[in-house]
């Protein structure tokens, strides 16, 4: 689901539950004003909002922000492209099988520490 090779350059997340705006967009490579504007255009796309009407994003949204970021810069796709390839049924298919690749991986490392057990 999010392309890896146009976000290699960008910094790893760390291991935060919530993120400022300031944070994600160094994070993402866009400016703070962008990722406001994403906001009203990209339904899916709901940082937490507190005290004083701050933003705080959560890693579910700092990976949706990198893959908005890469459909626009990278692939050349419009907003409303962008938005559409994130709600259409590629997008579901692609998460649905991303969950069954981490099925996956765990049974087979499962499967090893049972046999390092021995």
């Amino acid at each position: 689901m999010l392309d890896q090779g146009s976000n290699s350059e960008l910094p790893a997340i760390p291991a935060k539950r919530y993120f400022a705006i300031g944070e994600v967009s160094e994070l993402c490579g866009v400016k703070p004003h962008v990722l406001r504007y994403w906001e009203q255009e990209f339904p899916n796309l709901k940082p937490v909002k507190r005290r004083g009407n701050r933003r705080y994003y959560q890693r579910h949204d700092v990976l949706m922000i990198r893959q908005i970021r890469s459909l626009l810069y990278d692939q050349g796709f419009t907003i409303t492209g962008a938005r559409q390839r994130l709600e259409g049924p590629q997008a579901r298919m692609e998460v649905s099988m991303s969950g069954q690749i981490v099925k996956q991986v765990r049974m087979e490392l499962e499967e090893v520490l049972q046999i390092l057990r021995r």
